[in-house]
C-alpha cells in the first residue's frame, strides 16, 4: 500500500496522504489520513540560511518531513506565535485567492501575527481580496503602484519587512515571486512561495512563468499544491531538498443557499437540467470544451451557467451561438462568492486542461452536487472514480457522455456526490493542513545544532 513517489531516483522519498499508509504504532496520525499532510522529495539538507531575528546569516538545518517521522519542534519554538507576511498581487477572484484567505484566516485564528500586502493597481480603493481578511482582524496593506513601478513595489514591500520583521515572508504568483521575494531574502528573511500552477497562454504569460520557474531556485521553501505539480517542479530544477507538496484544504464554513433560492438568483426555471461552470473564461480551464460537449447534447433539456470573467468570453460566446446554443447558455460573470449557489446546479462541470488541487472541486463536493471533471493535475488525488466521473481532457465526445450519464442515472449520481462529501470531510481538513504550513515554517527557523 505504500506509494513512492520516484521523481529522480533512488529512495525513501515516499508520498504520505490519502491514508495510502499502513500506520505504524509510533505514528501520531497527523499526516495520514489526509492530503494536506506534506510530502517532501528527496533527504534533508543541511545548509545556510538566514535568521528573521538577527538578519544575518547563520547556519540552519532543512528537515525533510518523513511521513512518520514528523518534525521534531524546537522547545524554545514549539507553541509560539510566528510572524507571518503573505505578499500576492491579487486577482478580483480565483483559486490562488481563495487559498490565501484560508490560510492568512486559519493561521491567524491560530493565534499567529499575520500580515497580508496585496500589490494592486493604482486607484484600486476597494479590491474584492481585501475584505474577508479585514472582516476577521488580519492585517492588510495594499500597495498600490502603476504599470511597471517595479522598483517602488520592492521598496514598498521592503519597508513592510522592515517595519513587521516577519519570521516568515510567503509569496503566492508570479510576479511577488519573481520581483518581491529576494527583497526578503536580502534582508534576511526565510521566503516561502506556494505554486498554485501553470497557465501557458500567450507568449508573455509564458515569459513570465518561465522567470517564475527560475525564481524558485532562491527559495527556501517551494509548495506545490499537488502532486503531479511538484514532480514537474522537481524536474525543472526546484531542489529536492527544498520541495514540499501540500494539496489545498477545505474551511467548510461558507454558507449556501438552498437550490431553489440558488437557481433563482442564477436565472434558471426549475424542471431543467442545470449544468453549472465556474472558473476564469482562459484557454486553460477549458470552457470551450465543455460548450463543444453541450453541442452533443442537444436532446438533453439542459441550461447551462458559466460563472466567471476572462479573455476568452467574446470568443466562447460566438462558438455557442455557431453551435446553436445561445439560448441555452447563461453568461454570469464574476459572482462574488459563486460557492454559495451550488446546490442550484445539478452538475458541475470541470473541463480544464491544466490544474492544481481546484478549489472549485471542494465547493462542488462540500455542497453535495454530481461531479464530472477531467483527470488533469491534482484532480485525480481529490477524487476518485468512486466521488465522480473522471474524463480526459480535450475529449468533448467524452465529457458530453459523462454529463449524459448524470442525468440519465441520477440515484447513482447522489451516491457519488454523497462519497465526495465524505472525502471531503475525512482528508481535506483544515487543522492537518495549517499544521503542515506551519511545520515547514519552524524548519526554516531552526538553527543548525
Amino acid at each position: 500500500m505504500h506509494r513512492r513517489l520516484d521523481l529522480l531516483g533512488g529512495s525513501g522519498r515516499f508520498v504520505c496522504g490519502q491514508e495510502r499508509w499502513p500506520r505504524p504504532a509510533h505514528c501520531c496520525g497527523r499526516c495520514c489520513g489526509s492530503v494536506a499532510s506534506t510530502q517532501r522529495v528527496g533527504p534533508a539538507r543541511r545548509g545556510p540560511s538566514r535568521s528573521a531575528e538577527a538578519l544575518t546569516r547563520r547556519p540552519s538545518v532543512v528537515l525533510a518531513l518523513h511521513p512518520h517521522r514528523h518534525v521534531q519542534r524546537d522547545p524554545e519554538l514549539s507553541g509560539a506565535p510566528l510572524s507571518i507576511l503573505h505578499v500576492l498581487a491579487p486577482s478580483p477572484v480565483g483559486g490562488l485567492e481563495r487559498v490565501v484567505h484560508a490560510l492568512a484566516i486559519g493561521q491567524h485564528r491560530a493565534g499567529h501575527d499575520v500580515h497580508v500586502a496585496a500589490v494592486l493597481d493604482r486607484g484600486a480603493d476597494d479590491h474584492p481580496f481585501l475584505r474577508p481578511l479585514q472582516e476577521v482582524g488580519v492585517g492588510v496593506t495594499p500597495i498600490r503602484v502603476g504599470p511597471r513601478a517595479y522598483l517602488r513595489e520592492r521598496r514598498e514591500v521592503a519597508a513592510i519587512c522592515r517595519a513587521r520583521r516577519p519570521a516568515i515572508v510567503h509569496t503566492h504568483g508570479y510576479r511577488v515571486d519573481v520581483l518581491d521575494a529576494g527583497v526578503a531574502r536580502s534582508l534576511g528573511i526565510p521566503v516561502v512561495t506556494t505554486v498554485h500552477g501553470f497557465t501557458g497562454g500567450d507568449a508573455k504569460n509564458r515569459l513570465y512563468e518561465w522567470l517564475q520557474r527560475r525564481a524558485f531556485r532562491r527559495f527556501d521553501a517551494v509548495i506545490a499544491v499537488s502532486r503531479p505539480l511538484g514532480e514537474a517542479l522537481a524536474r525543472g530544477g526546484v531542489r529536492r531538498e527544498r520541495l514540499h507538496v501540500v494539496p489545498n484544504a477545505w474551511a467548510g464554513d461558507r454558507p449556501v443557499e438552498g437550490a431553489g433560492a440558488a437557481r433563482q438568483a442564477l436565472g434558471v426555471p426549475p424542471g431543467v437540467f442545470h449544468i453549472g461552470w465556474v472558473g476564469r473564461l482562459s484557454r486553460e480551464k477549458g470552457a470551450d470544451v465543455l460548450l463543444e460537449a453541450l453541442g452533443r447534447l442537444r436532446d438533453v433539456p439542459f441550461v447551462a451557467s458559466f460563472v466567471g470573467t476572462g479573455p476568452e468570453q467574446p470568443v466562447l460566446e460566438r462558438r455557442a451561438s455557431e453551435l446553436g446554443l445561445a439560448e441555452r447558455i447563461r453568461w454570469h460573470g464574476l459572482v462574488p462568492d459563486a460557492g454559495r449557489l451550488f446546490p442550484g446546479f445539478d452538475v458541475v462541470v470541470l473541463s480544464s486542461r491544466t490544474e492544481g488541487t481546484p478549489i472549485v472541486l471542494f465547493e462542488a463536493m462540500a455542497a453535495g452536487v454530481p461531479i464530472v471533471a477531467t483527470a488533469v493535475g491534482g484532480v485525480p488525488d481529490v477524487v476518485g472514480e468512486d466521488e465522480a466521473l473522471l474524463v480526459p481532457s480535450e475529449a468533448p465526445d467524452t465529457l458530453a457522455a459523462a454529463i449524459r450519464a448524470v442525468f440519465a442515472m441520477p440515484e447513482a449520481a447522489a451516491a457519488r456526490a454523497r462519497g465526495a462529501q465524505e472525502r471531503l470531510r475525512r482528508r481535506f481538513s483544515m487543522e492537518p493542513w495549517l499544521r503542515r504550513y506551519e511545520a515547514i515554517y519552524r524548519s526554516l527557523l531552526r538553527p543548525r545544532a
